[in-house]
């Protein structure tokens, strides 16, 4: 039978334990998320974690909440209205291709080409 000190170290230990496996699969939807912003916006996957983590801060949602919700929305093809408008201009900041650049000079990154990345998250 273990003492008092072992079964409250035991608790943590399983805690622990439970924090981890949410951590891994957080992140694994994380990941996912990231290749959702990448394919849509036509950017590098460095700047896909910029754009959630901004997306994340501007509209003050946990991001594996805003991820979910990302990777939900390529099966769905539903984005909160909220999200959608973060998400473009996150797209726009992290200077997508084909949308004006962050000067607002709205002289395009690249003037020929396909519609702007950013309108592959356009809504009604």
């Amino acid at each position: 039978m273990p003492t008092e000190g072992e079964a409250d170290r035991i608790l943590q230990l399983e805690e622990e334990v439970q924090q981890l496996k949410e951590a891994v699969v957080s992140h694994a939807v994380v990941d996912q998320a990231i290749g959702v912003v990448v394919a849509l916006g036509r950017v590098s996957p460095d700047q896909g974690w910029t754009v959630l983590k901004e997306v994340s801060q501007h509209t003050n949602v946990k991001l594996r909440d805003i991820a979910a919700t990302i990777v939900a929305s390529g099966r769905t093809g539903v984005l909160p209205p909220g999200l959608r408008a973060e998400l473009r201009k996150a797209l726009d900041r992290v200077g997508a291709p084909g949308c004006p650049d962050a000067t607002g000079s709205g002289v395009p990154v690249r003037p020929a080409g396909p519609p702007c990345a950013r309108d592959a998250v356009a809504g009604p």
